[in-house]
């Protein structure tokens, strides 16, 4: 395993923005976008439902334009902090992110990952087996419930993106700024859905816009799941944790096909960006390339990743990730 603290090092080569590349990803991915998302409501509009099937390939653009402002949080995007939060809070609208109560959430997420101790901030709520087994058995159900694939892979990503960020859930009491974050965000995103709602109707609006984003939600959620939730996973107690250790050793690289690759902006190669999160996403290729035993480590294929939706609880005395039926055999 290469010495995380040194490749933290070796990888700032790697940080600065490219503002000229990131403009153009950006065009790139919102144009098509936006003229596919449109092509499809004037198709459906005219009686064409064949035209929805094309609602998955909008959806990937927007998954990708998640991507571009999960950059922008990261300060990835362009040079300049300012304008890569208001690039953000743009693309949050298309998303239905708030930027400012994402991005802050999701810095807690990369600052804790792996911490034991410090569990809840942007991440899939994870069990130890000890945790699971001094639960009343209403809130194991519960807790079985949420792991469930249905849950994480269809209602969840509904759930999160649908109703959660409508409000500054988790931030309610830290300032205004994030009360205005999801406030002006619906706002907006509103404003701009009543431009097709009033030229062909709220009914086929919605057909085209609810898949689309369910689409994007669903594999962006698969995304993050798999990224941190492997059978070798990282998880430490506050006093052994290691920031550099749990970035690099508690991420994934997952090996996607070229295609998937591209709609993702490279986000698989999660163990670098955890290691360095202000690598531009067009620039972690150039990591493995750079440094190639990253390449197999903690390496999934997409069908290999589905297996992973069988963990559920964290055991400490293995120091892996079990699923419900062998917590039992351990536990009795």
């Amino acid at each position: 395993m290469p010495d995380p603290r040194q490749l933290m090092r070796d990888l700032q080569v790697f940080r600065d923005p490219q503002p000229g590349r990131s403009l153009w990803e950006l065009g790139i991915t919102l144009i098509p976008f936006l003229g596919l998302f449109a092509t499809i409501i004037v198709a459906a509009d005219a009686g064409y439902l064949f035209a929805l099937a094309l609602t998955p390939l909008a959806g990937l653009f927007l998954l990708r334009l998640f991507i571009i402002q999960h950059d922008c949080g990261h300060g990835s995007f362009l040079r300049n902090r300012a304008s890569n939060d208001w690039f953000g809070r743009m693309l949050g609208v298309f998303t239905l992110t708030p930027y400012d109560c994402w991005s802050l959430s999701h810095a807690r997420h990369h600052a804790m990952t792996g911490n034991l101790d410090k569990r809840g901030f942007g991440d899939v709520d994870t069990l130890t087996v000890r945790e699971y087994c001094e639960r009343s058995r209403t809130r194991r159900l519960g807790y079985r419930l949420y792991r469930h694939p249905l849950t994480l892979l269809g209602f969840g990503p509904a759930y999160l993106f649908l109703l959660r960020h409508r409000l500054p859930v988790g931030l309610m009491k830290e300032g205004w700024k994030f009360w205005v974050s999801a406030l002006g965000t619906n706002l907006a995103t509103l404003a701009i859905l009543a431009v097709p709602i009033w030229l062909v109707g709220f009914a086929v609006t919605l057909a085209v816009f609810l898949p689309t984003l369910l689409v994007a939600a669903g594999m962006g959620v698969w995304l993050f799941y798999i990224q941190h939730q492997f059978p070798q996973a990282y998880w430490k107690s506050k006093s052994d944790w290691s920031f550099a250790e749990a970035a690099l050793m508690g991420s994934t690289h997952l090996d996607l096909p070229p295609v998937l690759r591209w709609f993702t902006g490279n986000i698989g190669i999660h163990h670098v960006h955890h290691l360095s999160s202000t690598i531009p996403f067009h620039r972690l290729p150039e990591v493995l390339d750079a440094h190639p035993a990253l390449r197999d480590l903690n390496r999934y294929t997409a069908w290999e990743s589905l297996s992973a939706f069988r963990l559920a609880l964290w055991d400490e005395e293995q120091q892996r990730m079990v699923t419900f039926a062998e917590a039992k055999k351990m536990t009795g």
